[in-house]
């Protein structure tokens, strides 16, 4: 778990099936069990929250709250497409937890084809850059 004191992040990338959410939950159990301060959310439910924050004027704060966790895991991203103006929410979320934060994702989308899914490759670029600094990119073999 040093990772999290070093304020690291991990990819989980592979076919559907391989195991990256059980992975990514066993780590946040572990981190609750230390008592680091953990989420796990979906990601087309995490775009849901902060779209619908934006739209009532309320996205920095909901952006902070996302902040405060030690382990922020987001499951799935990439599983559904992300349109161009949720991938710079997204963004303003990753770049706020910036080498303060270990941020989990878990993908079936190759970091290369990030700019097609979040159909922005400006914020897919500025997303990979945050993500991929200090950062665990581990890929599970397809079977």
């Amino acid at each position: 778990m040093s990772f999290l004191n070093n304020q690291q992040n991990i990819i989980f990338l592979g076919s559907p099936g391989v195991g990256k959410t059980h992975l990514a939950i066993g780590l946040g159990i572990a981190a609750c069990e230390q008592g680091i301060r953990t989420l796990f959310i979906n990601c087309h439910e995490l775009i849901l929250r902060l779209t619908k924050a934006q739209e009532k004027g309320h996205l920095e704060r909901v952006i902070r709250r996302y902040e405060r966790y030690d382990l922020l895991i987001i499951d799935e991203l990439g599983y559904l497409p992300i349109a161009s103006e949720v991938a710079n929410l997204l963004f303003q979320l990753i770049n706020g937890r910036y080498e303060r934060k270990s941020t989990i994702i878990t993908t079936n989308i190759p970091l290369s084809s990030w700019g097609t899914i979040l159909h922005n490759s400006i914020a897919a670029e500025a997303i990979l850059d945050r993500l991929v600094y200090h950062s665990h990119v581990i890929k599970g073999k397809s079977y």
